[in-house]
This record gives C-alpha cells, structure tokens and sequence, in this order.
C-alpha cells in the first residue's frame, strides 16, 4: 500500500502540472502566484470536504449527505446571524461545527447500529437535511444585506497573502496528516478499510470507528457550511447542489480506494486540486464549463481502472508469495 500512494500522487501531480503548463500556453497569467492563490482559494472548501470523505471511504463506507449538511448548517447559522447578529463569530463557528457532528453522528449510528449500507442512509439523509432546510426557512433566502459585517468578513480577511479560508484548508490538511499518520485513530481507520475482519481481532471496534468516520466528515462540512454561505453572502435551499459528487470524485482521482484502507491525505488534496485548476482553466480557455463534467468523469475513470490494475498486481505478488512458501 505504501509503496502504490507515492506513485498516485505522483502521476496525479504530473497532471496538474501538464494542465497548468498547457492552460499558460494559451494564457500566462493563469500561472500567475495572485492567480494560483486564487485558484487554491477557490478550491478550499473542496478540499475540507474531500478529506472528510477520505476517512469515510477508507472505511468502506460513503458519506452522500455532506453538500445537503453544509446546506443545512449553513443556512441554520445565517438565520442565527439575522436573529442574534451580535453573536461572535468563534460562536458561530462552534454551532456550525456541532451541527456538522451531530448530521454526521446521526449517519453514524444508522450505519453502525442498524448496518444499513452507507449509501443507503446517506442518500437518505441528504434528502433529508435538504427537506429540513425548507422547513425552518420557508424557501427563503438569507442575502448580503441581513447578515452582518462581521459574519460576511471572516472567509475574506488575508493573513500573510492568503485569505483565512486558504488558512483553514492549509490547517486542515496538516491536522489530518498528523492524524492519519501518527495517530491510533488515523491507524484504525486504515486497519477497518483493510481488513475489517482482522481488525476485530486487534481489538478494533468497526462500526464504533466508522461511526467516528462520519462524525469527522460531518464536522468537516458544518465548517465549510459557515465558510461557504459567508463568503457568498447568500443562503437557499439548493445550496451547494451536487456538490457531493464533486467531493467523492476528488477523492477518487485522488487514489482514494473505494474498496477501502488504501489512500493518503496528499491524493485526497491533489484530486480536489486537479478538479480546482480544471474548474478555473476551462473559461480561461474559452472552453464550455459543461467540458468539465466529461474531464472529471475521465479523470474518475482512469483512477478506478488505476486502482483495479494496482489490486490486481497486489493479488498476484500475495499468490507467487505463497506458491514459493508451498
């Protein structure tokens, strides 16, 4: 497994870099460092969200509510601003993180003490959280004008060169790779993608770890809830619209096993990169944005098939292995 990461992250790196060096050749200034700080902002958020779905999937489960739980937290702590617009932001940001864990504790447990299939509830749940959006707003939107100064600022306010919603992925990122990389939960959570059985057997708990899984993704998207609506000002119903394929997509470009137990935190942010610089190029180029959709599900195509090839490799040297101890 370690051996295979570096090499997906490699050719995925390549590939981004192939993608900007020809987008410069119709257009320098997209490789611009204001413009890659720009394109790197832009992309943030998919970035917070794809490392939430990382832990998930490595535990072979998947988590389709996290665009509906940014939606729904997003507009819950809109309508917190207009009704208490004297509430301080670090408050703020706390309720959109409860509320974030709470959605993805409620997927938890349906999966893990129920052992409903995790595409099943999630994609119940989406509708769900979407329905419930509806419900406490009426169908209506919150704007610019009703939310207040402060609650707007926070994505926006740059801190040596970078605005803060650059910061929280960078801080993101790094929190993750510590964890995946040093730490008992970060091990577990590769243990129960790998071999769940096997796992029981060095005393992990499965579903209580996949539970776990789900509460961090949802946390993850109550975050990006508040980052999103304050920095677009806006919050509606259909926020965020689809988004959940664009983050399990990321993922996946990024050497992401749907299988489960096989990835890293740098695949999951060269995906959600890869899908970024392709979003931002395309206008650039003066090609239709609709291309998008046909490069990312190429891009998913040739990650899976990636993946499979590398299964298969992996299922032949286990087999001369034990021809040889025979």
């Amino acid at each position: 497994m370690m051996r295979l990461i570096p090499v997906r992250e490699t050719i995925l790196a390549t590939a981004i870099l192939v993608l900007l060096m020809l987008v410069a050749s119709r257009f320098s200034g997209f490789v611009a460092p204001g413009n890659l700080a720009n394109v790197f902002n832009d992309t943030a958020p998919l970035i917070i969200l794809a490392l939430g779905q990382m832990v998930v999937i490595l535990t072979r489960c998947i988590d389709l509510s996290v665009a509906a739980n940014l939606a729904l937290t997003g507009m819950a702590v809109a309508m917190i601003n207009v009704a208490m617009p004297g509430l301080p932001i670090p408050v703020i940001i706390v309720i959109a993180l409860a509320l974030g864990a709470i959605m993805g504790a409620v997927n938890g447990i349906l999966v893990w003490k129920l052992s409903i299939p995790p595409i099943v509830v999630t994609l119940g749940t989406m509708t769900i959280f979407r329905g419930i959006i509806f419900l406490i707003s009426d169908g209506k939107w919150v704007n610019s004008h009703e939310m207040s100064p402060a609650f707007t600022e926070v994505p926006r306010m740059v801190l040596l060169g970078l605005p803060v919603l650059s910061w929280v992925a960078i801080i993101t990122i790094l929190l993750f790779g510590v964890m995946m990389a040093r730490t008992s939960f970060g091990r577990s959570i590769f243990a129960v993608g790998g071999n769940p059985h096997a796992a029981v057997y060095t005393g992990i708990d499965v579903g209580k770890t996949q539970f776990w899984t789900f509460v961090v993704s949802g946390a993850l998207a109550g975050l990006t809830g508040y980052l999103w609506v304050s920095r677009f000002a806006v919050a509606y119903v259909d926020i965020a619209g689809g988004f959940e394929l664009e983050v399990v997509a990321a993922c996946v470009i990024g050497g992401i096993s749907i299988a489960g137990g096989i990835g890293s935190v740098g695949g999951a942010v060269l995906g959600a990169l890869f899908l970024g610089v392709v979003k931002n190029a395309l206008p650039v180029v003066n090609i239709s944005p609709f291309w998008q959709l046909a490069i990312s599900g190429s891009a998913i195509l040739v990650a899976v098939a990636f993946n499979a090839r590398a299964g298969r490799t992996k299922g032949r040297i286990i087999l001369k292995k034990a021809d040889s101890a025979s």
